[in-house]
């Protein structure tokens, strides 16, 4: 039979174990009842696309009287578009609770005033431009938003958004007046480093979990130490 100290330092041991193993790093259920918050990112993309169509509606309206035929043609269908999107983000936004834009940039209202004092192939290579500079900024934003929003109506309206997107800088590209040459250059992040060194660096700072099952066969195995060494002192105090 166990003596009193030799029984109280076995529980305790055991009870240590038990305490290593309840702390073990697990997977934890997500709560399906919190609530997803909007962050700068989401925001970004509603007040973008918001934005755009503030400005680039009158300029489609413009287009379709003073552009050449081809250019009133896109700007016909820029700006019947645009109202639909906008449509979508005041729908997004009111759904979300979040406060947009109603009136365009002081740089958007220069860039339509710019167009206001411009005639004939002057204008159709003004909204060109500018249209096509716009979308390409928008473009990325969508795709990284997309990529990372935690909220299904941003993902639904990043969907629509990189349609309607993608349609009208095809369309400005169509009137041959793109200036590709001018096209600032893409955004892209930095190129990760795959030498030895660098995925060493990389995995430096990261510690895997450590499996559940693993820790339930160590502790069997001390605890079978732990026995062992029990029996044997009590088996030399007899």
């Amino acid at each position: 039979m166990l003596r009193p100290t030799l029984a109280r330092r076995a529980a305790t041991a055991l009870a240590a174990f038990v305490a290593v193993l309840a702390a073990a790093p697990g997977t934890a259920a997500a709560d399906p009842g919190f609530p997803t918050q909007l962050n700068a990112a989401d925001m970004l993309l509603l007040n973008g696309v918001r934005q755009a169509g503030l400005w680039e509606i009158p300029a489609g309206q413009m287009a379709a009287q003073r552009g050449s035929p081809k250019v009133q043609q896109v700007g016909t269908m820029i700006a019947e578009q645009h109202v639909r999107l906008d449509e979508l983000v005041v729908k997004a936004a009111n759904e979300l609770g979040a406060t947009i834009p109603s009136t365009p940039t002081a740089e958007q209202q220069g860039w339509l005033g710019e167009m206001q004092n411009a005639k004939g192939r002057q204008f159709d290579q003004i909204f060109v431009t500018r249209l096509r500079a716009a979308h390409g900024k928008i473009f990325p934003v969508i795709g990284a938003v997309r990529a990372s929003t935690r909220d299904p109506v941003v993902r639904k309206l990043a969907d629509d958004a990189n349609i309607f997107v993608m349609n009208h800088m095809k369309m400005l590209e169509s009137t041959n007046l793109v200036q590709y040459e001018r096209l600032p250059p893409a955004a892209l992040p930095p190129a990760q480093d795959v030498s030895s060194l660098g995925i060493a660096e990389a995995n430096a700072g990261i510690t895997p979990p450590v499996s559940t099952t693993v820790l339930v066969g160590v502790l069997v195995v001390m605890l079978g130490v732990a026995s062992v060494t029990v029996i044997r002192m009590v088996r030399a105090r007899t």
